[in-house]
């Protein structure tokens, strides 16, 4: 029993299963070495011989074909022990009495032909060999720049996970072509992968994207490409936004960074996490505690303190007046910009179950624009009775 308990522990540590037999059979065998078996049993003798042939034809023939491996070899000297181990115990036999009766000569003869036959023809399990997939791998795009004119439609890698490989689901593709300069994917400690950004500003003129090559982000439009960041790790890779404006691009992490597109000047916002409005006469961010009106020189116009995460803020085009839209509140609140004071305050009542949801900024017509929360339906909204009514498209 102890030796089929080290002979399973070596088996478990090399894979290979011929010395779970050794161990099974090899103590009759030293047994016989101590005390020589009976006489007869002839059969038994025959089939340790012809096991013995046997053993060494299939040892010559895979020596020949794979070579004298150190599997083999090991294999090769536990046999010829053995083999001789039992040609002693045969030899020992010559002229002396029974003492151990028939059965020692048999298992003798029985256990010495099975560690044979299995040194030649067992050996270490192999792992399984995974098939090859029937389609194939992914293209290897070249490190050219795809480019583009207008930006009809973008649509996003797939398959997050190296062992995934349909082509071409790692890129993204634009106007269905492989979008090969774009990151794919980042990875942030302790998540799964999550995609990369890849944003398309309002007039789908234009994208700013994460470079795959050089981690920084990138504004690209038919003109070309341009740097708006360092080398990002990917922890530092920052949320995206046109601010319903094709001309800024808002980029906000643990600070906000504003660049105008066509005079590439850039202003940074300390502490914004979250840019919510830009145009030509300002721009509206947040920071955990308060919200921040700031021109584009950086210069702070307006500070109100940040009630709740779900408010929505935009700026009169002019850049003279600030809407808060408090959607928990059913309220919408008018400030002005110059003086930090509150012009109005207005609850709104929608028809019927509607609520609401969001400000949409100011049209073209003039009047405020709203949208309800249930039913996705704009409304005029007059800032300063609260009156609505229902845009016509």
């Amino acid at each position: 029993m102890i030796a089929v308990t080290l002979a399973a522990l070596v088996t478990g540590l090399t894979n290979d299963p011929f010395y779970l037999v050794l161990g099974w059979c090899a103590v009759p065998v030293l047994h016989a070495v101590q005390l020589p078996p009976s006489d007869g049993q002839g059969i038994y003798r025959k089939a340790w011989l012809l096991g013995s042939g046997g053993a060494v034809v299939a040892s010559g023939f895979l020596l020949v074909n794979q070579g004298p491996t150190p599997t083999r070899l090991a294999h090769a000297a536990i046999v010829v022990i053995v083999a001789a181990a039992v040609l002693l115990a045969t030899a020992r036999k010559i002229g002396r009495p029974d003492e151990i009766g028939q059965w020692s000569a048999r298992s003798l003869y029985l256990s010495g032909t099975a560690i044979v036959l299995s040194g030649a023809l067992l050996t270490p399990g192999q792992p399984i060999q995974l098939e090859l997939p029937e389609y194939s791998m992914p293209a290897q795009f070249s490190g050219s720049t795809a480019s583009f004119t207008t930006v009809n439609k973008i649509k996003g890698p797939k398959c997050p996970w190296f062992d995934e490989m349909d082509d071409p689901c790692r890129w993204w593709l634009v106007n269905g072509s492989p979008f090969p300069q774009a990151a794919p994917y980042i990875i942030r400690k302790g998540g799964a992968p999550q995609r990369a950004p890849l944003v398309r500003s309002p007039d789908h003129e234009a994208v700013v994207y994460l470079g795959r090559h050089d981690r920084r982000m990138i504004y690209q439009d038919a003109d070309g490409t341009h740097p708006l960041t360092g080398v990002l790790a990917d922890a530092a890779v920052p949320i995206v936004a046109f601010a319903n404006q094709s001309r800024y691009v808002a980029l906000a992490k643990d600070n906000a960074q504003i660049t105008d597109t066509r005079t590439w000047a850039t202003i940074t916002i300390l502490d914004a996490h979250q840019v919510h409005d830009i145009n030509q006469n300002g721009i509206v961010a947040t920071t955990t505690s308060h919200v921040l009106v700031v021109d584009h020189l950086g210069r702070t116009r307006m500070t109100l303190p940040r009630r709740n995460p779900r408010d929505t803020y935009n700026l009169h085009p002019d850049g003279t007046r600030l809407v808060v839209v408090r959607s928990a509140d059913e309220r919408v609140d008018t400030y002005a910009v110059k003086t930090g004071k509150r012009l109005s305050s207005v609850a709104l009542k929608f028809p019927g179950d509607e609520s609401l949801g969001t400000g949409l900024g100011w049209s073209k017509e003039g009047p405020f624009l709203v949208r309800g929360y249930l039913y996705d339906r704009v409304y005029h909204l007059d800032l300063t009775t609260g009156k609505l009514w229902r845009r016509k498209h």
